[in-house]
């Protein structure tokens, strides 16, 4: 699949929460019939130059609307000489184009993006359940170097 990458408008919304939602755990988490928390939240990652919420749509079909998307959040700080580095998050590809690459071209933009921006690594977490994913990302040739840890607030 040709695809466009262009960062997500508030019009976009719907279509990637519908895609967050589409997956085992989000199915538990995500509410897409209330879209009020989400706009809230484009407005703030729409607000902050360092996250930046991305769109895929297929270059041949403008009709098709978007098939994938991801969040890249450049995080600054001291360690490793003051290096800045790329989060990556909330990969998804829409069920129906899956199985094409899609989800590889979206991390390859991803990490290019990343690089661009000036960051000496790219890093993500997935969740523990998450076992396809992970080979996914091994594949790609991320290495699981750290345990990652969280507590809900």
């Amino acid at each position: 699949m040709n695809i466009t990458l262009r960062q997500a408008a508030s019009a976009d919304v719907p279509e990637i929460v519908a895609m967050l939602a589409d997956d085992m755990l989000g199915a538990t988490r995500e509410n897409p019939a209330d879209r009020q928390p989400y706009l809230a939240a484009f407005e703030q990652l729409a607000a902050d130059p360092n996250q930046l919420l991305f769109v895929a749509e297929d270059a041949d079909d403008p009709t098709a609307g978007i098939v994938g998307t991801f969040t890249l959040a450049i995080l600054h700080g001291l360690s490793r000489q003051g290096a800045s580095r790329g989060l990556i998050e909330s990969v998804r590809v829409r069920a129906d184009a899956r199985g094409g690459g899609l989800g590889s071209e979206l991390m390859r933009l991803a990490v290019e993006e990343a690089r661009r921006r000036g960051c000496a690594l790219v890093q993500l977490t997935s969740d523990v359940a998450r076992l396809d994913a992970h080979r996914f990302y091994e594949r790609l040739g991320f290495k699981a170097t750290h345990i990652g840890f969280k507590m809900e607030l």
